[in-house]
C-alpha cells in the first residue's frame, strides 16, 4: 500500500496551519498529491422567528459567510502548500462530517484533528471525528495540536484481534516501514496465551512487509486506551496506530473506552482505521 493521494481536512473557524504543514510534509516524503478539504453547512436556530421571505435572506446571508470563510481556508491552504501541481482545494457548503466522508474516495489518508472547540463541536461547522472515523473507509490520521512535525520513528499499535486493528496495521504499512521502532502491544485478557500468539503473527506479518517489529502483552493495570496512550509516551513513540471500534446506534456513534480515549487524548499523534 501507498499515500498516493492525501486529503487534509481544515476546520473553518480554525484553519490549522500547522495541520497543512504536516500533511504537505507527508505528501513530500510520500511524493503524493495533497488535497486541501474544508466544509460547513447553514443552519436555522430555533430561536429565530421565520417571516415572510426572512428565511431565504437569513440562508443567503449564511452562505455568503461561509463562502468567505471558504475563501480565507483556501489563501491559508495555498499559501502554506504552495503552488504545487500536485495540491488542490475542495470547499463546499454543506454537512462537513458526511462531506469529508464522502470525498474520502479521492484519497488513500485523511489527515485531520480534533480542533479547538473539542470533540462535541458544532456539527454544522465542524467534522465529527468519530463518524469520520466509522464512516469514511480510510486510515484517519489525527495530529496532536501541540506538535508542529510528524515524527514516527517510533510507533505503537494497540492491538485486538478484530477487523479494525488488523485494517488499522495494514492502512499504516507505508508509515511503519519508515519507523525504526513498532511496538505491537495488546492489553492483557483472559487467555494470555492465545494473545501472545496473536501479537506474535502481527510482528511476522510486519517483518514479511519490512518493518522493524516487536511485541508485548501489557498488565491491564488502568483502562485499555490509558495503558496504550503511557505505553506510547514511555516508549518516546511519536504515533499510536489502533482501529476504531463502535457501531451507530439511533443516529449516534457509540464508541468502545480505548476508541474514546484515542480520540480525545491528544499529546501523541493517533491513526485510526474502522
Amino acid at each position: 500500500m501507498f499515500y498516493n493521494t492525501i486529503l487534509v481536512h481544515l476546520d473553518i473557524d480554525h484553519p490549522s496551519v500547522e495541520r497543512i504543514r504536516i500533511a504537505s510534509q507527508l505528501a513530500d516524503d510520500f511524493e503524493a498529491d495533497l488535497i486541501g478539504f474544508c466544509a460547513c453547512d447553514t443552519y436555522m436556530p430555533p430561536s429565530v422567528a421565520v417571516e415572510g421571505g426572512f428565511e431565504a435572506q437569513f440562508f443567503a446571508q449564511q452562505r455568503d459567510d461561509i463562502q468567505r470563510h471558504l475563501a480565507e481556508a483556501r489563501a491559508c491552504f495555498e499559501e502554506v502548500a504552495g503552488d504545487s501541481e500536485r495540491a488542490s482545494w475542495r470547499g463546499l457548503v454543506g454537512d462537513p462530517s458526511r462531506l469529508l466522508a464522502d470525498h474520502a474516495r479521492a484519497a488513500d489518508l485523511i489527515v485531520t484533528g480534533v480542533g479547538e472547540s473539542g470533540v462535541m463541536s458544532d456539527g454544522y461547522r465542524s467534522v465529527d471525528i468519530g463518524s469520520l472515523v466509522l464512516s469514511a473507509g480510510r486510515p484517519v490520521l489525527l495530529l496532536a495540536p501541540e506538535q508542529s512535525t510528524f515524527e514516527a520513528e517510533r510507533v505503537l499499535i494497540g492491538w485486538k484481534n478484530t477487523r479494525e486493528a488488523r485494517r488499522a496495521v495494514s492502512d499504516a504499512l507505508p508509515v511503519l516501514r519508515r519507523a525504526s521502532d513498532v511496538l505491537v502491544a495488546a492489553v492483557e485478557e483472559d487467555n494470555r496465551e492465545e494473545m501472545k500468539d496473536s501479537v506474535a503473527d502481527v510482528v511476522r506479518f510486519l517483518m514479511k512487509h519490512g518493518v522493524k517489529a516487536r511485541s508485548e502483552v501489557l498488565s491491564a493495570s488502568k483502562h485499555v486506551g490509558e495503558v496504550l496512550v503511557e505505553t506510547a509516551h514511555a516508549m518516546q513513540a511519536g504515533l499510536i496506530v489502533s482501529g476504531g471500534f463502535g457501531h451507530s446506534r439511533m443516529r449516534e456513534w457509540a464508541f468502545g473506552g480505548a476508541t474514546r480515549t484515542m480520540i480525545s487524548d491528544e499529546s501523541i499523534h493517533r491513526l485510526l482505521s474502522n
